[in-house]
C-alpha cells in the first residue's frame, strides 16, 4: 500500500500551471475530484480523506483554472470553455493515471464540467465512471427547458419558472464587473458565514483564504460557457460511461426537476437522493465517500468489483452494481436514497423488526439486526443478504440492558460506522387489568418497549448527533399510544411514552438535522400476541388468552411488509407520526376529535 500523506505536483497545460494533490496508492482505483465555483480542491478535504482511509483508492484533486493554488489564463474572456476546462482534465488524468482511466467525481461547477468531460469524444477510454453531484450538464438542461418551453403545461411551466428563479445568481455573474467587485470588497469575507448560515457547512479548512480572487475570477465559467450552451445545446451529448446522480433533496441552486428525463441521455444511470443542501461534500463526506466507493467498486475495469472494494467490503460493490440495471434503475422505489446506508433495526428476528430490515436490504442499505433471539438474529441476516443488502450483521443483545446496549453501540461505531437509520422497534406484550400487574411485569414491560427506546436513541443519536451529518430515528410505538384501555395499560402507557419521547427528541435534535418519526400500527399479524403476558392469569388461562389474541391476529392478517413501508416512508419524507392501518388511523383520529368516544368505549368490555 502507498503513502496516505498528501503528495502534490504542478501539471502544466495551455499557459496555466494547474495545482494538483493526491494520497493514496496509485496502483489502486484513481478517482478525480473537481470542486465547484467559487471552491477550490479543500471544499473535498472530508470526502478525500475518508475515500483513502476507509476505502483504500487513489484519490486526486486539483485546483482548476484561474482558483487556489492554480494560475489563470492571461486574458479572462474565452478562457475559461468548457472545451479548456477539458484540456485541463485530461492533462491531469495524463499525469496522475497514464495508464488506466479515471473515476471522475464533480460537484457545482465541477460536475457540469464532468457533464462534458463524459460527452466528447476526446475523452473515451480515459473515464470510467462519473458521479455527478448538484451541477447539471449545460447542454441537457438547455433541452430540459426548451421542451418545457414547447409544451407549457402547468407542471412544465412551474418547474421551469422555479429553476430561473433558483438561477438569479447567474444573470449577476453575467453583468461586467459586478462579480469582481463584489467579491473583493466584501463578499469574501462574510462567504464562510453565509454557508453556515444558509446551507449549514461546518467551520473548517472551507473555504479557502483564496475566495475573493476565486470568486472573481471564476465568473468567467459562466460568460464562456452558460449562454452558448442553453440556447443552442448540443444534440449529442450522450455521456459514455455510466453515472451516478446525486441529488440533494434541499438544493437551493439545482432543482430535482432539471434531472427529469436524464435517462434519455445516459444509458446507464444511477440516482440517489439525499436529504441535504448545496453543499453536500462539507455536509455529508461520509455517505459521498461510500457512494463514489461503491460506484468506482462496481466500475473499474480489469478487476472484479469484490476485489476492488478493498476496505469498502466486497458486499457494498455488490450492492452498487444492483444499484444500476436497466435504464439505471431499482424496481425497489426507496432504493436511490437508501443504498449505502447504515441501518440498525432491534428486535428484528421476526414480525415488524424483520420485515423493515429487509425492507431496507431490498433498498440496498447496510443492515444491522439487533434481537436477543441469536438464531433468529442470523436467519434474518441471511434472508437480508439474499434481498440485496450491501451488508448485513447480526447482534444478539438485549436492548432493556444498559450495559450491552452501549457495549453494542461501541461495537457498531467501530465496526461499521455511524448509523444512519435507527429503529428501535424491540417490544414485549403485556395485558391485563392495573391492579393485577406486578411491579416486576411493570419493570420487564418497561425494560424492553421504553428503555430499549431510550438506549437506543441515546447511545446511538449521540453518534449521530457527534458526526454532523444528519441522520434518523425511528421508534416503534402503536395505535394503544391513543388508546385508554383497560385491557393493556401497561402497554398502552410505554407506548404513549414512546410516542411523547419521539415528539421532543424530534424538535430537541431538528436542528442538527436528525429526524424523529414514531409508526403506530394497529393489529398487525405478527407473533406479539402468542407471547403476551396476561397479568392475574394462572398458567391455563395464559395460554388461552393468548391463543384468543394470536387468533385474532392471524384472522385481521395485516402483513408487518405494510409497516415496513410506512417506516422507509416515514424516513424518505421525515414524517413526525405515522398511523400505520386503517384501525390505527381511526383511532388516531378519535383521539384528536373525539377523545370523549375513545374514554366512554374503554369503560365496557371485561379485562378478564
Amino acid at each position: 500500500m502507498g503513502s496516505r500523506a498528501e503528495r502534490g505536483r504542478r501539471v502544466r497545460t495551455d499557459g496555466v500551471e494547474l495545482c494538483v494533490v493526491e494520497a493514496g496508492d496509485p496502483a489502486r482505483p484513481t478517482v478525480v475530484l473537481v470542486h465547484g465555483y467559487p471552491d477550490t480542491k479543500e471544499v473535498w478535504d472530508e470526502v478525500a480523506a475518508r475515500l483513502v482511509d476507509r476505502h483504500d483508492l487513489h484519490v486526486v484533486r486539483y485546483d482548476v483554472r484561474g482558483h487556489g493554488g492554480s494560475t489563470a489564463p492571461g486574458t479572462p474572456a474565452g478562457g475559461y470553455t468548457l472545451e479548456k476546462l477539458t484540456g485541463d482534465f485530461l492533462a491531469v488524468a495524463d499525469a496522475v493515471s497514464p495508464d488506466a482511466p479515471v473515476h471522475l467525481v464533480g460537484h457545482d461547477w465541477g460536475s457540469v464540467q464532468g457533464w462534458e468531460f463524459v460527452t466528447v469524444d476526446r475523452t473515451r477510454g480515459r473515464i470510467a465512471s462519473f458521479t455527478s453531484v448538484s451541477g447539471p450538464s449545460l447542454d441537457h438542461f438547455g433541452h430540459w427547458a426548451a421542451g418545457r418551453r414547447a409544451r407549457p403545461t402547468p407542471r412544465a411551466a412551474a418547474q421551469l419558472l422555479g429553476q430561473t428563479a433558483r438561477f438569479w445568481y447567474v444573470a449577476a455573474l453575467h453583468a461586467p464587473g459586478v462579480a469582481e467587485r463584489a467579491w473583493r470588497s466584501g463578499l469574501g469575507r462574510r462567504w464562510p458565514g453565509f454557508l453556515a448560515r444558509a446551507h449549514r457547512v461546518p467551520p473548517g479548512a472551507h473555504p479557502a483564504p483564496s475566495t475573493p480572487s476565486d470568486g472573481a475570477r471564476g465568473a468567467w465559467l459562466y460568460r464562456d460557457n452558460v449562454r452558448p450552451r442553453v440556447r443552442a445545446p448540443r444534440a449529442d451529448a450522450y455521456a459514455h460511461v455510466p453515472v451516478q446522480l446525486v441529488v440533494p433533496s434541499d438544493d437551493a441552486f439545482v432543482s430535482p426537476a432539471v434531472f427529469d428525463g436524464l435517462e434519455r441521455w445516459v444509458p446507464e444511470l444511477t440516482r440517489r437522493t439525499l436529504d441535504a443542501r448545496h453543499w453536500v461534500p462539507r455536509t455529508h463526506p461520509d455517505r459521498l465517500a461510500t457512494w463514489v466507493a461503491d460506484f468506482v467498486a462496481a466500475h473499474h475495469a480489469g478487476e472484479t468489483a469484490a476485489a476492488v472494494a478493498g476496505a469498502a467490503g466486497a458486499a457494498g460493490a455488490a450492492g452498487a452494481t444492483r444499484a444500476t440495471g436497466r435504464r439505471g434503475r431499482r424496481a425497489d422505489r426507496y432504493a436511490e436514497r437508501f443504498a449505502g446506508l447504515l441501518v440498525l433495526v432491534t428486535g428484528a428476528g421476526k414480525g415488524i423488526g424483520r420485515a423493515t430490515a429487509l425492507a431496507f436490504a431490498r433498498a440496498g442499505a447496510r443492515v444491522v439486526v439487533v434481537d436477543r433471539d441469536a438464531v433468529a438474529a442470523r436467519r434474518t441476516v441471511r434472508e437480508a443478504r439474499a434481498a440485496g443488502a450491501a451488508g448485513a450483521w447480526s447482534e444478539a443483545v438485549d436492548v432493556g440492558d444498559g450495559d450491552a446496549m452501549a457495549e453494542l453501540a461501541a461495537r457498531v461505531h467501530a465496526e461499521h460506522g455511524v448509523v444512519d437509520v435507527l429503529v428501535n422497534n424491540a417490544g414485549v406484550g403485556l395485558a391485563g387489568p392495573f391492579l393485577d400487574t406486578t411491579p416486576e411485569e411493570w419493570r420487564q414491560a418497561l425494560d424492553v418497549n421504553l428503555w430499549g427506546v431510550v438506549h437506543g436513541c441515546r447511545l446511538f443519536g449521540a453518534g449521530m448527533a457527534e458526526r454532523g451529518q444528519g441522520g434518523h430515528i425511528v421508534n416503534i410505538a402503536s395505535a394503544a399510544a391513543f388508546l385508554p384501555s383497560r385491557t393493556m395499560p401497561v402497554y398502552g402507557a410505554t407506548k404513549a411514552a414512546v410516542l411523547a419521547l419521539s415528539e421532543s427528541l424530534r424538535a430537541e435534535l431538528a436542528g442538527r438535522g436528525i429526524g424523529v418519526s414514531a409508526i403506530c400500527p394497529g393489529i398487525v399479524r405478527t407473533d406479539i400476541a402468542a407471547t403476551t403476558r396476561f397479568a392475574g392469569a394462572d398458567a391455563a388461562e395464559q395460554e388461552r388468552r393468548r391463543t384468543s389474541a394470536n387468533r385474532l391476529y392471524r384472522l385481521r392478517g395485516y402483513p408487518p411488509e405494510r409497516v415496513a413501508r410506512a417506516v422507509l416512508g416515514a424516513v424518505a419524507r421525515d414524517r413526525p407520526v405515522v398511523a400505520v392501518s386503517p384501525e390505527a388511523r381511526a383511532v388516531r383520529a378519535l383521539a384528536r376529535y373525539a377523545p370523549k368516544v375513545l374514554r366512554r368505549a374503554a369503560r365496557f368490555g371485561s379485562p378478564r
